[in-house]
């Protein structure tokens, strides 16, 4: 299991991407979270098998329709939570 920490910057709110990134978590099975930061980028943890996370990484680029990533900056970290789902936390 791996657990990455991201923040997505760009035109990343106001546009369903954080309704987008949960469907495709969702999709590849991985836990975690999503939400929205006073600053105007999107913050995530994602935790699930390492091929998921990367594949999620890579779709954080193209984000949901009508979104403008300028850049995706994660890291890998060590999580205490024990979500079994991936949820919108706002």
């Amino acid at each position: 299991m791996k657990t990455t920490h991201v923040i997505v910057e760009g035109r990343v709110q106001g546009v369903c991407f954080r309704d987008c990134t949960r469907r495709q978590a969702r999709r590849l099975n991985l836990c975690g979270w999503v939400r929205n930061k006073d600053d105007g980028t999107v913050e995530a943890l994602f935790t699930g098998a390492k091929s998921d996370v990367a594949a999620m990484l890579e779709w954080l680029w193209r984000g949901s329709p009508g979104s403008r990533v300028d850049a995706v900056r994660s890291r890998d970290v060590t999580s205490k939570e024990d979500s079994i789902t991936f949820e919108i936390r706002y």
